[in-house]
């Protein structure tokens, strides 16, 4: 079974990890994923993935949780992990479809990423969204910063209720 790669930072970087009882860190569930990612974030972007992991729970009571490790079948990095909250329905060209969360958060090299997936229209993000923001790249479906001071975090929590209300809707 692979770990996710926060997982196994926090474990190599932990001498009470290493001598945990490694069956259960096999087995741990999302929260504990998610835990362990948050946790092993420099302690700046810890405490601001913390309060928008905080938002994000606030802004959607009791949505599904999902933790992507972001490794493909073959062990592969292929993205930055992520915390995905919701669900919905992503139905591809060739008819197949799978369940994916509908807003991710990301720690990135230069800061934090909050994906809004979903959504057809691919300028509504920017358009809406992007003067208010504040200070923040903002694309089809991602807003991506480098800090919280940097941005209005009401704006993004709007932006992320409008993603979900979408797709939700679809």
């Amino acid at each position: 079974m692979r770990w996710p790669a926060a997982t196994s930072k926090l474990i190599e970087t932990s001498p009470h990890l290493k001598q945990a009882n490694l069956n259960s860190i096999f087995h741990m569930d999302i929260q504990e994923q998610i835990n362990a990612y948050i946790t092993s974030q420099p302690e700046a972007k810890r405490s601001e993935m913390q309060q928008l992991h905080g938002f994000i729970l606030d802004a959607l009571p009791g949505c599904k949780l999902w933790f992507e490790d972001g490794k493909n079948s073959e062990g592969k990095t292929v993205s930055n992990p992520n915390i995905g909250y919701g669900v919905y329905t992503i139905k591809y060209a060739d008819g197949t479809a799978r369940e994916f969360f509908q807003i991710g958060l990301s720690a990135n090299a230069t800061g934090i990423s909050v994906y809004i997936l979903g959504l057809k229209d691919k300028t509504y993000l920017a358009q809406t969204y992007g003067k208010d923001l504040g200070k923040a790249s903002v694309t089809g479906y991602c807003v991506r910063f480098k800090t919280l001071k940097d941005i209005n975090t009401d704006v993004l929590v709007a932006a992320i209720k409008y993603g979900v209300k979408v797709t939700n809707e679809s």
